[in-house]
């Protein structure tokens, strides 16, 4: 989640989130100290924590080390080993959807960047529990928006943003 819209992109980002973006292997690890400063500020306290904030961010291996136990000091838990890995894709799939559908109906992303940070979470293997989520099913959109084929770009929008009120609908930790 490299390149999250400008307004939102200053705005700390939950836990709950980075946890669903560190699962997905989308996390953005050079901006993971700031926000760990950011939520030591907001109340959340461990040593996990405050090592995570003083870190510089250039090196990946070092943030992911520390953001479990971090995550775990902000009340965010490691599911259990009985949760297979496709259950916690599924579930950290929703919170990030959750939260992309809520930043375009809030007027802060567009419709296309709904449908490539979508793509960018099915990628690459199209697991059939997240491309049946509202926001999963725009991956097919991809190819036609870009190939200029199909439906106008009034009528992709508007498909876009039908699927966004649909996944806040439908929830997330994320949506609250």
């Amino acid at each position: 989640m490299h390149d999250w819209p400008p307004e939102a992109a200053a705005e700390v980002p939950a836990p709950q989130l980075v946890a669903a973006w560190l699962i997905l292997d989308t996390l953005p690890t050079e901006r993971v100290p700031l926000w760990a400063a950011h939520w030591l500020a907001a109340g959340y306290d461990g040593d996990a924590l405050i090592e995570l904030a003083g870190l510089h961010g250039d090196d990946p291996h070092d943030v992911r080390d520390l953001l479990r136990p971090a995550l775990a000091e902000c009340g965010i838990t490691t599911p259990s080993a009985e949760v297979t890995s496709e259950e916690r894709e599924l579930a950290a799939a929703i919170d990030a959807f959750a939260a992309i559908a809520k930043l375009h109906l809030e007027g802060r992303a567009s419709a296309r960047w709904v449908v490539d940070k979508v793509i960018e979470i099915a990628e690459p293997y199209y697991k059939e529990s997240i491309i049946s989520l509202p926001l999963g099913e725009l991956f097919s959109l991809d190819d036609e928006w870009g190939a200029g084929w199909g439906r106008t770009v009034g009528q992709l929008q508007a498909v876009v943003r039908l699927a966004c009120v649909e996944q806040v609908r439908v929830g997330g930790a994320a949506a609250s």
